[in-house]
């Protein structure tokens, strides 16, 4: 009996309430929306930076002859015997972890491999590259303090930092995650605030059947749960219609971009996220609404 009056009444404020109930409910999917897009670039970046934080390491090209490079202005290439001892300086540095030697037949077949049918080919010989080492380091972060000790050896050209070079784009990364998450928290506010509102139009329309709920003795819990159930329901409806914008923005923008991405965007990292932001979107629903009965009904 008391369910079947519960329930009538969460119908008859749904139904009285149909354009602010409506209005909730686009908010929550936006506001939800916005949080899960910027959960699943948090989860991609993330992925990212630890695939690729181990992979860093140190391009140290070596002086070819005429180089342009200062360092090598003047100055011979290296002898093999050179090259042999300026490998055993960098291997024996407590950071490094291993050194590889590249020649220039094995970095114009590289450089093939990333041109692909570039018209550059056609220009670019196996002599104009330069000879260099592949410093894998034992720690990244300890990049730049390896690069100083190397800079300076005989022989050095030039040293690129991959570190540097992946902390522009994480960084341009961890921008947009932010910006996406600082938008979905507004719209989590916004929605809060419009739900509140929402709840308390529906008990000032309905305050007559609450006034009599009271003289008759109902229970607090029992006169605010009909309002609750009002705003779970538009959450969960909300929530549902989040999901699809993010399954939408899975399909069209991340799987659209995978083939630049080291690590793709796995459907259980999707899955987790809409359940996340269902379950956040029903939360806000429920404490908004019980707030707002707390402040406008006295019960």
């Amino acid at each position: 009996m008391r369910a079947n009056f519960i329930f009538s009444e969460v119908w008859i404020g749904l139904r009285r309430n149909l354009t602010m109930t409506i209005a909730v409910i686009v908010t929550v999917a936006v506001g939800m929306a916005l949080l899960g897009i910027g959960l699943m670039i948090n989860s991609q970046v993330s992925s990212m930076t630890g695939y690729w934080v181990d992979k860093v390491e140190l391009s140290v090209f070596l002086c070819k002859k005429n180089d342009v490079f200062p360092a090598c202005k003047d100055k011979p290439p290296l002898t093999d015997d050179q090259k042999a001892a300026l490998k055993q300086t960098i291997q024996s540095m407590p950071e490094v972890e291993r050194v590889d030697f590249e020649d220039q037949n094995q970095a114009y077949e590289n450089f093939k491999a990333q041109q692909g049918n570039s018209l550059l080919l056609s220009v670019i010989q196996p002599g104009d590259l330069s000879e260099s080492f592949r410093v894998k380091l034992k720690n990244p972060d300890n990049a730049t303090a390896v690069s100083e000790s190397i800079q300076g050896q005989t022989g050095v050209a030039n040293i690129v930092n991959q570190r540097q070079i992946l902390d522009t784009y994480f960084g341009f990364l961890s921008k947009l995650r932010n910006m996406a998450l600082g938008v979905a928290i507004l719209m989590v506010f916004a929605a809060t605030l419009l739900i509140g509102n929402t709840v308390r139009l529906s008990a000032y329309n309905r305050r007559r059947e609450t006034g009599i709920m009271r003289l008759v003795g109902a229970s607090n819990i029992y006169i605010q749960l009909p309002f609750v159930m009002e705003g779970v329901i538009a959450g969960l409806i909300g929530g549902v219609f989040a999901a699809v914008l993010l399954i939408v923005t899975k399909v069209l923008l991340f799987e659209g971009i995978q083939s630049y991405m080291a690590v793709p965007l796995g459907w259980n990292t999707v899955a987790g996220v809409i359940t996340f932001t269902m379950a956040v979107g029903v939360v806000i629903c429920v404490l908004a609404s019980f707030i707002t009965l707390r402040r406008y009904l006295r019960v």
